[in-house]
């Protein structure tokens, strides 16, 4: 994006047309405004919506030093300064490579803030937040963005399925002895896996459809993780052990290479565009059904494809819900009034696919539902 100087740089008067010249002083004049036009066309869509250049709020509570303590978060850390913590990059001047590999912060850590500038740093003597140059201990870790504990069974796990993820993937084709219901020790007879590498596996089979409440659209289906299976004997059919089973495994489930956790340290920040969505599910909710408080899991209709990325904080909103108000008079008719959205509280991304997100609900002021809307804070 190009970025036009102050306006001042561009404002001439009589004396600057003067020493320009006439023809000279028009040529310039249309530079800058075809200049200006490049700009505008190169900005991305939904650039309005960024956040607004005024320094972040800083609370009047915040302390002017914080020790970091294990068990922080960044956005704990973050809602001690300030009531935007989505705001953390500019707290720290981050540009937008360091959102997505930020500075770590480790307990022990001194925070200080700035109040003329309303940005934070560490204490001269503690070494930059970069991995690079600090020397880590065995007992060293670094805090991460939101509470880990809670979101770690999601990010092993694929979570979503696209429509047709898992046609092609292999697939339990017997079980030992014939059963019907297979448990951990048990062996099972799997095609599609000869020719993997792989030794480790996770057991899945596809569970309710994700539909998006705006289109009706199927964007995929939730991933039903049934346990986790070791191979023994190559092959066609391959020979796998279950090492672990979460819920009855049986013929036809699917098989998909097990993965590792990653962490989730991107820090807290705003979408740079415009995105709006609504919560199609809460994870281990019925459908349309239910509600959910702070620390729970809700799905999002939007993803990759539509700007989401890790670490982006939307807001929530409760939809505006359409009433009628009786007629006046005995023959009009009723006249039905939108009501207007509220916002009601904040949502963290963890978990991005193409077309869904899975995100922390963090600060609400009431419960979360189905079909709310989320969009940039």
């Amino acid at each position: 994006m190009l970025h036009l100087c102050e306006q001042s740089a561009f404002q001439a008067g009589p004396e600057t047309q003067e020493k320009i010249g006439g023809h000279m002083y028009e040529q310039w004049r249309k530079s800058i405004t075809t200049l200006a036009f490049v700009a505008a066309s190169l900005a991305p869509a939904g650039v309005a919506a960024q956040a607004p250049k005024a320094p972040p709020a800083i609370n009047p509570t915040a302390p002017d030093r914080y020790v970091v303590v294990p068990g922080d978060t960044l956005w704990g850390i973050s809602q001690r300064f300030t009531n935007s913590p989505w705001r953390w990059p500019e707290l720290w001047g981050l540009n937008r490579e360091q959102i997505k590999n930020p500075h770590l912060i480790y307990p022990g850590d001194v925070i200080v803030l700035d109040r003329a500038t309303g940005t934070l740093s560490l204490a001269s003597g503690t070494v930059r937040l970069s991995p690079r140059v600090r020397v880590l201990g065995s007992t060293d870790t670094a805090i991460p963005s939101i509470p880990a504990s809670v979101i770690e069974p999601f990010l092993t796990q694929p979570l979503v399925i696209e429509p047709d993820g898992l046609d092609n993937a292999p697939t339990i084709v017997a079980t030992q002895e014939d059963r019907v219901i297979i448990e951990a020790g048990n062996r099972a007879y799997v095609r599609g896996i000869d020719a993997a590498k792989q030794e480790e596996w996770s057991i899945y089979r596809p569970g309710k459809a994700l539909i998006d409440p705006d289109t009706d659209r199927t964007l995929g289906y939730e991933a039903i993780y049934l346990g986790n299976a070791r191979m023994l004997r190559g092959g066609d059919p391959s020979t796998v052990e279950l090492t672990k089973v979460t819920q009855e495994v049986s013929r036809g489930d699917k098989l998909v290479p097990a993965s590792s956790a990653q962490p989730v340290d991107y820090a807290p920040h705003a979408p740079n565009v415009f995105i709006r969505g609504r919560v199609m599910t809460i994870y281990g909710g019925v459908g349309k059904v239910g509600e959910s408080g702070p620390n729970s899991i809700v799905t999002i209709n939007r993803g990759r494809a539509d700007g989401i990325e890790v670490g982006h904080v939307m807001a929530l909103y409760r939809y505006g819900a359409t009433v009628t108000e009786p007629a006046k008079e005995k023959y009009q008719p009723a006249t039905k009034i939108q009501l207007p959205e509220e916002r009601y509280g904040l949502v963290f991304i963890f978990r991005v696919f193409d077309r869904v997100s899975y995100a922390l609900v963090m600060n609400i002021t009431r419960p979360v539902h189905p079909l709310d809307v989320v969009q940039n804070p």
